[in-house]
Parts: structure tokens; sequence; C-alpha cells
């Protein structure tokens, strides 16, 4: 059976926990790297990743975009929302429909 994972730092993902989901807080890029790669081999249909931490992974994540599992949800952190979710969103729904449904009035 698949699982699902919270990543980021410990302040946004703690409340995830109650919500049975397994959390893996990190620190540091560095940290979050080699937690994010673990994941990707271990047995998660999704990793929900803080915005703040997939800006500083995102050579590592495009590697994972090539695969069928896991899917990369990027959830905004303590810190606020950087606009980085609502855009890769907008541009799956992009590739997958052939145009732009999102307008911005």
């Amino acid at each position: 059976m698949y699982k699902i994972a919270v990543l980021g730092d410990r302040d946004s993902i703690y409340g995830f926990a109650a919500l049975g989901l397994e959390t893996f807080p990190v620190s540091s890029a560095e940290e979050g790297e080699k937690v994010l790669k673990d994941l990707v081999a271990g047995e998660y249909a999704v990793v929900y990743i803080t915005e703040a931490m997939q800006a500083q992974l995102s050579h590592e994540i495009e590697k994972v975009r090539l695969q069928r599992l896991p899917a990369i949800i990027p959830i905004p952190g303590v810190s606020g929302n950087t606009g980085d979710g609502i855009a890769n969103v907008k541009k799956m729904v992009e590739q997958a429909v052939g145009s732009d449904i999102i307008f911005n009035n």
C-alpha cells in the first residue's frame, strides 16, 4: 500500500501527523535532499513539500517529476505562500488540457 509523506520545516508540518500522515522535518536543503531521495525510493504515492523547501530542492524535484510516483505537491509553510504552488498547478493543468484555464482578472 502506498503512503503519504510531508516534508519541510518542523513548524510547518507537525500538524499533519495528527491526520495520520508521515512527517519528515528537515532544517537544511542538504538534509531535505537526502530525505526526498529516500521518500522517492520508498513506497510513497504523494509527497507534500513546503514551498520554501521546494524552492531549495527544485533540481531534485524536476528529476522526480519524470517518474510516475510519487506526486510532489507544494504546500504553504508557516512563512506564508510564495505562489509557487499555484504556478505549478497551473503548469500541470496547461500540460494536461493544452491551454490555460485559470484566468487572472
